[in-house]
């Protein structure tokens, strides 16, 4: 496993890191014993970063990380998340901050949080910026070590850079969803800011194994949120329509180097923007850990390979995402 730079913080955090929205229930049902098994195999290829939310089974995904943790001796950064929970769209205060805080430490079994991340919220609070003085006050508490935001789109991401001590943003970027290194990258390095890079398999349409005949359990978000029913279109699937998505993956599989999987090729493609700090695939099985961790070793791609899929990119997917981006 490789490390970098988490932004201007003195941490080194393996460039894979381990997300865990699947522990919550979202994407079919995960039991304790299974998860486990994940974060072990994850901490025993070196990952050191977990990223997680309050409203993953409203709290489960922190619990079973804290409960992981807590018998656990490497050191491991924890990343959660507030704001989809509780108070959305437009009931937050300070004091809800404060609570969701304390009830994440609760569950997550830990004295401070690492990074706590504004999850997804609506724009004008971001403008307006009293959230993140509510996070600040957190952080001179002691309840939390640093603060990051998860966005959508490319407006928020700007607003909050504006935030010189934002130690890092979470945003979707993969193959489908390209956009974000031209809008930002480069604003959130001379800022400092981590990139955390989110749902860099196209919630598994990058993996190459869907069909026309996949089906997803009824209470997996990729069943459910196909079409952007429960929340933003431009979370699942990448904003794409799943059959046209699967088109895409056919027009792709030709450009992927031989030896490697359609899976590897989209987590490697991400770590080749030396901008990103972490890329955060999720893992139902021991078995997605194990392959997922090992993109880290693989050599970066060529130049060429870089501008012929920046190409597929605009002639095949970005007038095709929906969502905002």
């Amino acid at each position: 496993m490789k490390y970098r730079q988490f932004g201007k913080l003195p941490w080194n955090v393996s460039e894979v890191g381990l997300g865990t929205w699947q522990f919550g229930g979202d994407w079919g049902t995960i039991d304790e014993t299974t998860a486990y098994s994940i974060l072990s195999a994850a901490v025993d290829r070196g990952v050191n970063f977990f990223d997680t939310a309050d409203v993953y089974g409203s709290g489960r995904s922190e619990s079973i990380i804290g409960g992981f943790l807590s018998g656990c001796s490497e050191t491991v950064y924890v990343a959660t998340k507030l704001g989809r929970l509780e108070g959305y769209p437009d009931g937050y205060s300070r004091e809800l901050f404060r609570r969701c805080t304390e009830n994440s430490l609760r569950r997550l079994r830990r004295n401070t949080i690492d990074l706590m991340q504004l999850h997804c919220i609506p724009l004008p609070l971001m403008e307006r910026g009293e959230v993140f003085h509510w996070l600040r006050e957190l952080r001179q508490e002691g309840k939390i070590r640093a603060f990051g935001a998860s966005v959508e789109t490319a407006e928020e991401a700007r607003i909050c850079l504006q935030q010189d001590d934002l130690a890092s943003l979470q945003v979707i970027f993969n193959i489908f969803r390209q956009q974000p290194a031209e809008a930002f990258f480069k604003d959130a390095e001379n800022n400092g800011t981590a990139l955390i890079i989110r749902v860099p398999l196209a919630s598994g349409l990058l993996s190459g194994k869907f069909n026309v005949a996949t089906e997803f359990p009824s209470a997996d978000h990729r069943n459910y949120n196909r079409n952007g029913e429960a929340f933003s279109a431009g979370e699942t699937f990448s904003g794409l329509e799943f059959r046209y998505g699967l088109e895409c993956v056919e027009s792709l599989r030709p450009q992927v180097p031989a030896g490697i999987s359609m899976a590897a090729f989209a987590l490697r493609w991400i770590l080749d923007f030396p901008e990103v700090s972490v890329v955060i695939p999720g893992a139902s099985k021991v078995a997605q850990v194990e392959s997922n961790t090992a993109v880290s070793e693989l050599e970066p791609f060529s130049p060429s390979l870089h501008t012929s899929l920046q190409e597929f990119y605009r002639e095949k997917i970005e007038g095709h995402i929906r969502g905002p981006v």
